[in-house]
């Protein structure tokens, strides 16, 4: 069965989707620039609201790059929602090359050891297989959220189909999201991916000032079922 996350930002988001059919939760403070951090507190009321998995994201400022300086805040958050109990977290560092930043990435996976998603930092990166081959390498690492493209996986989705075909290990990494339309699907499915994102689908209208719909994620659940059972 195709995995499918759902982008919340509170417990009433994530109780809708856990209705619909969600299997994880990606919880967001808030939406500016991709996403920030959520305070620890909603991170708690929201994992105590559902029995599915929730992943918070650790990111605290727009862009893809950090320092010593916030490393320190990083790797506190990366603690507490881990002790919160969530069932790893979401990030994705680049350095000032546009490379992985595999320091900081190996330092924030390790404290402690856990499961993660590197987020659409991959979408901004210019040597894409080299970044590809960095992340195989990474520990913890169990799933990579892109869209092929920073303008999203109408544009990306060729490259994301082209990826999972040269590599069954990035296709198990794979989780398409970023402007993810259910046309793009099957085609996604049939080159190997099994994990799909979604943030303004769940939502009526599209708009993030909506609360997240559990019939709208439950057509999701619906067509990634169909789909994947061909």
């Amino acid at each position: 069965m195709a995995l499918l996350e759902v982008i919340c930002r509170n417990p009433e988001d994530a109780l809708a989707a856990a209705e619909g059919g969600a299997d994880r939760i990606e919880l967001l403070g808030s939406l500016e620039d991709g996403g920030m951090s959520p305070e620890p507190h909603i991170l708690d009321d929201t994992i105590a609201a559902v029995d599915i998995p929730v992943r918070p994201m650790v990111r605290l400022r727009p862009g893809f790059t950090t320092d010593g300086g916030e490393l320190a805040h990083l790797r506190g958050l990366v603690k507490s929602y881990l002790d919160s109990g969530a069932d790893g977290i979401v990030m994705g560092f680049l350095d000032v090359d546009t490379n992985i930043d595999t320091e900081i990435m190996k330092l924030l996976a390790g404290t402690p050891p856990c499961r993660w998603t590197f987020h659409r930092a991959i979408d901004s990166v210019l040597q894409l297989r080299h970044a590809w081959d960095t992340l195989l390498t990474l520990p913890g690492l169990d799933q990579v959220l892109t869209a092929g493209s920073p303008r999203g996986v109408e544009h990306g989705l060729d490259t994301l189909i082209g990826l999972a075909q040269a590599n069954p290990k990035a296709a198990d990494l794979i989780m398409a999201g970023g402007g993810l339309a259910p046309e793009h699907v099957p085609w996604l499915i049939r080159a190997g991916i099994g994990a799909f994102h979604i943030g303004r689908p769940a939502r009526p209208l599209g708009s993030y000032k909506s609360p997240v719909d559990a019939d709208l994620v439950r057509s999701w659940r619906n067509l990634l079922d169909k789909l994947s059972s061909r």
